[in-house]
């Protein structure tokens, strides 16, 4: 019992605690003060544009985990164990290092940066850019979920399909898909909330510019340093709330399906 009375204290302290400081700053001026700091031109860019990188990077993601999930499980071949290493580069590499690898490759001081910034096409300093930072330091999630998952189940439904008839892609949707498909939906919903938060890759190829490149998280720190710290609070509010519906999604499903889960989990 103590134990849990520790672990309880410890998930209120670190969890619990930051969220009501949050919502308690923003709502400190009252309910109005925080929708009218969201409400504001720069607020609503910096939230579409959070959105919009996360519909882009998440499926995108979830395609190359899925493939890259695929290719390690059902294919022996020499550097496997070095691209599941490739894989996990994302989780130990600093995405600040990320985010200044992509300025060194396609900063307008580059020859192909500035070749892009001639045709019209830019990447650092715009949505590209801040697209790739967000895709590297998601990838891992969707295939790190998928990897064990589509090991411990191995090929021979697969196999048996095919000997049966079906082609590729009936076999992955009527017999792959279903099995993995909660694997697959952790993934996504991890990478959905890595994706709206990210601050360190995407704050080096922005720019922060007001009303262009500028994700929440970077809003969020740039409406602190400024002292406007309910329009700050308020919109940290929102961005806890987006993750938090995100895990009652996740929560929800889990109940509709928990028998499936249960059979599938002793399968």
């Amino acid at each position: 019992m103590a134990l849990i009375a520790l672990a309880v204290l410890g998930l209120g302290i670190l969890v619990f605690a930051p969220l009501v400081v949050v919502f308690t700053e923003a709502l400190s001026k009252g309910v109005s003060a925080a929708l009218s700091a969201l409400s504001g031109r720069d607020a609503q860019s910096a939230i579409r544009l959070t959105l919009l990188i996360a519909a882009i990077a998440v499926p995108v993601n979830a395609v190359f985990g899925i493939a890259a999930a695929w290719f390690l499980t059902r294919y022996q071949f020499r550097g496997k164990a070095f691209l599941i290493t490739l894989i996990d580069l994302p989780f130990s590499v600093s995405p600040v290092v990320a985010g200044l690898c992509l300025v060194l490759v396609f900063g307008a001081n580059t020859g192909l940066g500035s070749w892009l910034v001639a045709h019209d096409h830019p990447v650092i300093f715009a949505l590209p850019g801040i697209v790739l930072a967000t895709i590297f330091v998601t990838f891992p999630f969707v295939a790190r979920e998928l990897i064990p998952v589509m090991m411990e189940q191995g090929a021979t439904e697969e196999e048996a399909a095919l000997t049966l008839g079906a082609g590729p892609w009936r076999m992955f949707f009527t017999v792959t898909l279903p099995k993995i498909r909660w694997a697959l939906l952790y993934g996504v919903l991890l990478c959905n909330a890595r994706a709206m938060g990210e601050f360190g890759a995407v704050a080096v190829v922005s720019g922060k510019i007001r009303g262009q490149t500028t994700t929440m998280p970077i809003g969020i720190e740039m409406l602190y340093n400024e002292y406007q710290s309910v329009a700050a609070f308020a919109m940290a509010g929102l961005l806890a709330l987006l993750a938090l519906v995100t895990l009652v999604v996740k929560t929800l499903l889990e109940r509709r399906h928990a028998g499936e889960l249960s059979a599938r989990g002793h399968g």
